[in-house]
């Protein structure tokens, strides 16, 4: 649709306005892809419902809606071991502004290696695990891909298919739980496969499933799109970010947790310890 905005024509199909009749500049009614948003959806829908009606166009199944919803509690805060809320912390405590906190919480966050570029990569080995139909072999070899290189590489090249995590030797428990919620709540599909051929997975992989290999999972089995992914798994984490940053501020320099590695038998430097 098109929309006049001060003599400037907007081309979108999510969002429509009709103007105050005094005053232009605000708009009286607002409708997302056809929904009063003020007048009908105000107090009626949940955020992450909302949220898929702004990506996708109408509004999700009472499957899909729990589906989202659980993704949402389970991405919210990732955790101050998460690179991408550390990085808040320390925006936090050194006195940066609001925005730029979160900024930084983005730019880290974005990364592929855990980051929102892994669920984009997960989301493109899934898409190739549906296109494989009910081979298990080409299935299998879908997800344990490592990504390649291009001519013109943005992001790092990461040792091990996306979606599966760089260290330990298990999955973890979190990861257990979310992945079985999931497969209850949209028990047919890409989660269901998941949870039932994980263990052998994992071998073929040699790596235990991450957090982001369910994540990638779930939003296939949605319908979002890679590019959706790679946005909403940005934009859910946020939160944690948020808070955490705002409790650093007030701890203060002094109770921040600086991590140091510990380096063994040092050949450049013996007895001696970072």
């Amino acid at each position: 649709m098109s929309q006049e905005l001060n003599a400037v024509t907007l081309q979108t199909s999510i969002w429509e306005e009709e103007p105050e009749a005094e005053n232009p500049y605000d708009a009286a009614y607002c409708y997302c892809h056809g929904y009063d948003v003020f007048g009908d959806l105000l107090g009626q829908v949940g955020y992450s419902d909302y949220l898929y009606l702004l990506f996708k166009g109408e509004q999700p199944s009472p499957e899909t809606s729990k589906a989202i919803q659980i993704l949402t509690v389970a991405l919210a805060n990732p955790g101050p071991r998460d690179p991408s809320t550390h990085a808040a912390m320390a925006a936090g405590v050194g006195g940066s502004t609001a925005a730029s906190t979160l900024m930084a919480a983005l730019a880290v966050g974005a990364g592929s290696s855990g980051g929102s570029r892994e669920i984009y990569d997960a989301m493109i080995a899934w898409r190739a695990w549906k296109e494989a139909g009910d081979n298990e072999e080409q299935r299998i070899a879908a997800l344990s891909i490592r990504r390649t290189s291009s001519k013109q590489e943005i992001w790092p090249i990461v040792e091990r298919p996306p979606g599966f995590s760089a260290y330990g030797q298990q999955c973890a428990l979190p990861v257990k739980q979310l992945l079985e919620l999931l497969a209850k709540t949209l028990p047919e599909g890409p989660l269901a496969w998941l949870q039932q051929e994980r263990p052998a997975l994992e071998k073929v992989v040699s790596h235990p499933l991450a957090i982001t290999g369910v994540v990638a999972a779930a939003f296939t089995q949605i319908g979002f799109t890679a590019d959706e992914a790679e946005m909403l798994f940005l934009l859910l984490r946020l939160p944690g970010a948020a808070a955490h940053a705002l409790e650093q501020k007030k701890l203060g320099y002094r109770h921040f947790p600086f991590f140091s590695q510990i380096v063994e038998d040092d050949p450049d430097h013996p007895g001696e310890r970072p």
